[in-house]
């Protein structure tokens, strides 16, 4: 294994970290205690005094439909040393639309939170699942605790509320707590290293598809992808406060499943395409080998590398990236997929196909880079506009659309024909090539405003500039708000 320096007198601790297992007690309301951000206000306890510095994995099942849901205890899983901040431990960022509460059972402190969004999140947003019960397995991470404590799963509301959704007695004095070692699945390496995984955000690059021969190819792809990310702004600028690793992680068959094109592998991580029926979007719903493996090495965010040449990919805040490794979209993608992973930054694009239902009532998005504008004095980015910009802001609308529906119409086409993907990589530069200077020709680009046409609807949800890697394949920049919404991530993660 390739050892980086500052993790070198850890290594023992990573590799098996034992002590008393957990019990979990009977499920326990905690209605007088504040939830979701109005808890951060709280402050919380320094970590050493409530936590021994080991992980702690609760893993669930979430169960339900469209109408209901509920959440099953599967087991709990003691990880290696913590690897987030040792003082940031209540996020105030009031983002995703679930929240994780470690609270003291004594005096219902609030000891950890954090925001997440889930597979099941999304799924419950689709056709299916208005006449299919489903489950799929999920996680929460948080410091392990010395005490007694309530794990409480808050969902968001339509009122941007927080409700309890679940809640568990965790007591660190049982032995009901999976204690093994963590299983070696693959070689550990360092892409760059700036520091102790408590004092940077650790970022994590997985491989599935690539066979034993090929991980001097996934090799290749991490390091050349992971530069693509931080030579964008505001990455860039913030390279210093991140570090990067990656293991190898063989698979059986080359590539991944692509059930839509009648192809099936065995793969080490069981990433696939055609998520809730989207030909393009790339997850994996085996959350245990995701978590057993990445388990293995500090991490905080996960990206997964897919090798194949099919454009696709995917992100869900606070749960993985992927992007494909062939396409000719790939840097695109790869960075694009981060932001909805790190800054829960929303699809800023609406004229694509996609799974969800998109004609439930608009209500204001959590996302911080999308808004219904229901109240322009109350705009979320309002600070970042030039007092000369009106909101709504106008822009080519009906021109981009009419263009864009031709692009789609033949992209359906290619894909219904199953093409050679070289043909929707020479469509994809067809519509960057038109779209590009059309956007920038606008006579508000360059200035925030409120643009509509976002979030998958063509009408009432409104994004802050006319092109950005949240609307476009235009590498060039994220916008000024996606931006910002970036580096506060950054700066809580790390203390600033």
């Amino acid at each position: 294994m390739v050892a980086w320096p500052l993790m070198t007198a850890r290594a023992s601790l990573w590799s098996g970290f034992v002590l008393a297992g957990i019990l979990l007690g009977p499920m326990a309301l905690l209605s007088a205690a504040p939830t979701g951000v109005a808890a951060a206000a709280q402050g919380a306890a320094a970590l050493d005094s409530w936590s021994d510095g080991a992980t702690l994995r609760l893993d669930y099942d979430h169960v339900g439909t469209a109408r209901d849901e509920a959440i099953a205890l599967d087991g709990l899983r003691r990880e290696g040393p913590w690897p987030g901040s040792r003082t940031n431990l209540v996020d105030p960022l009031d983002l995703g639309p679930y929240r994780v509460e470690v609270r003291d059972r004594a005096t219902q402190l609030v000891l950890y939170a954090q925001g997440f969004a889930s597979i099941y999140g999304e799924w419950e947003t689709t056709d299916e699942a208005r006449s299919v019960r489903r489950s799929f397995h999920e996680s929460v991470r948080f410091p392990f605790p010395r005490r007694p404590v309530q794990v409480c799963l808050l969902k968001r509301s339509p009122d941007n509320a927080f409700h309890e959704l679940a809640s568990f007695l965790v007591d660190p004095a049982s032995q009901d707590i999976r204690r093994e070692a963590i299983g070696t699945r693959g070689r550990i390496w360092t892409i760059f290293e700036n520091g102790p995984p408590e004092s940077r955000i650790d970022l994590l690059i997985l491989g599935d598809g690539y066979t034993a021969e090929q991980l001097p190819a996934f090799h290749e792809d991490a390091r050349l992808l992971v530069e693509v990310l931080f030579s964008t702004t505001p990455f860039r600028e913030r390279r210093k406060d991140f570090n990067v690793r990656a293991i190898d992680t063989p698979a059986e068959d080359s590539g991944v499943s692509r059930p839509s094109d009648g192809v099936y592998r065995r793969t080490a991580l069981g990433a696939t395409y055609d998520i809730f029926g989207s030909e393009r979007y790339v997850l994996t719903c085996d959350n245990t080998a995701l978590r057993e493996t990445a388990a293995q090495a500090p991490y905080e965010f996960v990206e997964i590398l897919v090798n194949g040449e099919k454009y696709g990919g995917g992100g869900i805040y606070n749960l993985m990236a992927t992007s494909s490794t062939r396409s000719g979209s790939t840097p695109y993608v790869f960075v694009h997929e981060f932001g909805h992973h790190f800054a829960a930054l929303a699809d800023e694009y609406y004229t694509s196909d996609v799974a969800y239902d998109t004609t439930t009532p608009i209500v204001e998005p959590w996302e911080p880079n999308i808004t219904a504008l229901l109240d322009p004095s109350a705009l979320k980015w309002k600070d970042l506009v030039d007092a000369k910009t009106p909101v709504p802001t106008p822009w080519g609308k009906d021109e981009y659309e009419k263009f864009s529906a031709g692009i789609q119409m033949r992209r359906r086409a290619l894909r219904a024909n199953h093409a050679p993907e070289a043909r929707m990589d020479s469509l994809f530069q067809e519509e960057l090539a038109w779209g590009k200077p059309f956007l920038a020709g606008q006579q508000h680009a360059g200035k925030v405003g409120a643009f509509e046409g976002a979030g998958y609807r063509a009408r009432g949800l409104y994004r802050s500039s006319t092109d950005c890697i949240m609307f476009t394949r235009n590498t060039e920049r994220f916008c000024p708000v996606c931006s910002r919404a970036i580096e506060r991530v950054i700066d809580w993660r790390t203390g600033r």
